[in-house]
């Protein structure tokens, strides 16, 4: 393994990467269960919990463009969030780059350039049959197109302004669950697959921008298709990138269990992958744990 390779292990081995101590005190991998399910809703009080570790994976359809830039859509075939299924999966680890007191908004990027994402992700609770979490902070944060966290950059080894805060924030679910962020398509540094973390939060207390207060509930990441990977990954401004990337099949976090891995569901927003997605995933959190 080359020094650049071992130096970025940093997800692998969270609890040897020294931490500022204004950041939030890394996790190790936690194995608490929870449910989540793929899809765009989750049917109030219509979802069973089914079949333990053992079950399928919810169906992904993913929509992608072909080398000539039209869209083609994908599935594989298992149990449907539409036919009220929950997928056991287990948490994982937040990683060296989580940051206390996200901004609450619903647009994360700042002046990040990027494939535009727009997210749809509903939370539901175990503890109540499966209905709709309302009021619940869900938390995103990912690297820019170069690899780079704001807080940390330089870790990628690339130079740019940091404000601490690009491409993190949070939104309440709605009455339904529901909760929507607009973001880009992660870039990739050494070690890890492309991915976004995640952290679902109850009782928070807002603030004029961000939030007190509450409890983390659910910690996991957020995991996208090989296929249009790839291809975003080849324009710019992600081709300025040039640290190794690890492929998804690779990846020291990711299971290959579909949307019970956090594998989101992605709808083209247009013809070519430069026009973005829309991505969409069911997460079922035990709010009494």
């Amino acid at each position: 393994m080359s020094m650049t390779e071992n130096q970025a292990q940093h997800e692998q081995n969270d609890n040897n990467v020294p931490q500022p101590a204004s950041h939030r005190r890394d996790k190790s991998v936690q194995r608490r269960r929870i449910l989540i399910g793929g899809g765009t809703m989750a049917v109030a009080g219509g979802l069973a919990i089914a079949g333990m570790a053992s079950a399928d994976p919810v169906t992904e359809s993913t929509t992608k463009a072909d080398t000539s830039g039209s869209a083609t859509t994908s599935a594989s075939a298992s149990a449907t969030t539409s036919s009220g299924v929950c997928t056991l999966n287990a948490e994982v680890t937040e990683g060296p780059y989580s940051l206390d007191g996200a901004l609450v908004r619903e647009d994360i990027r700042e002046d990040k350039e990027g494939v535009e994402v727009q997210y749809t992700l509903t939370v539901v609770d175990t503890a109540n049959d499966c209905a709709p979490l309302a009021d619940a902070l869900v938390e995103i944060w990912h690297c820019d197109a170069l690899g780079e966290y704001s807080g940390f950059v330089g870790r990628n080894g690339h130079t740019e302004e940091d404000d601490g805060t690009f491409l993190r924030g949070g939104q309440l679910t709605d009455s339904d669950g529901q909760v929507k962020l607009i973001s880009i398509w992660p870039g990739h540094y050494v070690s890890r697959a492309v991915h976004v973390h995640m952290r679902v939060h109850t009782d928070v207390t807002l603030t004029d921008d961000s939030y007190t207060g509450g409890e983390v509930i659910h910690t996991g990441q957020l995991f996208f298709d090989a296929d249009i990977n790839t291809e975003i990954q080849a324009i710019s401004p992600y081709s300025d990138n040039t640290t190794k990337e690890t492929q998804l099949d690779d990846d020291s976090i990711y299971d290959d269990g579909g949307a019970s891995s956090g594998l989101l569901t992605l709808t083209a927003l247009g013809s070519s992958v430069s026009d973005g997605y829309k991505a969409t995933l069911t997460v079922g959190v035990d709010s009494s744990s």
